[in-house]
């Protein structure tokens, strides 16, 4: 059985802040609110476009409406790409574990249509099996079955897999999934005692998924 090697995609494949502050800022302009910090947003991240609108408008002592979240999400789908960024490492490594067996797969609270827009656009796309959005089934991380329902889309088996994630989300779907969680140290998130090894960098990834599945 191939190995599936699940990621996250918000602060461990993509550095996707300068997006967000820019489309959430140019939401907060509109609405006559002060604009948003990168140290305000990056706690907010990680539990979907609804939760992140709610947590903005709420820093500005607001409540977020229907009409905010639609805002935020026709913007951020337009310009998901303008600043964004994969962190480094993160391509190379990625296609050399595809050329050794892996199958990739992006399992993310972010809607699916801007997370596939995302990844096309940084030109990584056709490298995933599957790409299972915060809107993609009725549940999402840190339900395991986001988890697992994007792996069984991706053809890969909770025996045979590996999570890489930055937010407590990741490590609680993957430990109720059965499935070991690499922590990605250069992310947004702080590491939970749970996980099953810590990466620095994303090139020490490949390294660790293997000796996690016995394949070092």
């Amino acid at each position: 059985m191939e190995p599936t090697l699940l990621l996250d995609l918000d602060g461990t494949l993509v550095d996707t802040v300068p997006d967000l502050l820019a489309c959430l800022n140019r939401l907060m302009a509109s609405r006559g609110l002060p604009a948003l910090t990168t140290a305000e947003v990056i706690p907010m991240i990680g539990d979907g476009a609804a939760v992140l609108v709610r947590r903005a408008m709420a820093a500005r002592g607001r409540e977020a409406t229907p009409d905010d979240q639609q805002t935020l999400l026709a913007d951020y789908t337009a310009n998901v790409a303008d600043g964004s960024r994969l962190f480094p490492g993160v391509e190379p490594t990625l296609r050399a574990m595809a050329a050794d067996g892996w199958r990739l797969a992006v399992c993310t609270n972010k809607p699916v249509v801007a997370a596939r827009e995302l990844l096309a656009t940084l030109g990584v796309l056709e490298l995933f099996a599957a790409v299972g959005g915060g809107d993609s089934y009725r549940t999402r991380k840190p339900d395991p079955q986001h988890l697992l329902s994007t792996l069984a889309d991706a053809g890969g088996r909770a025996d045979a897999a590996v999570m890489v994630g930055d937010h407590h989300n990741d490590v609680q779907a993957a430990l109720g999934a059965g499935v070991p969680c690499i922590f990605a140290a250069w992310g947004y998130g702080a590491a939970p005692a749970e996980v099953a090894a810590t990466a620095a960098a994303f090139p020490e990834v490949a390294g660790l998924a293997r000796g996690l599945l016995g394949r070092g």
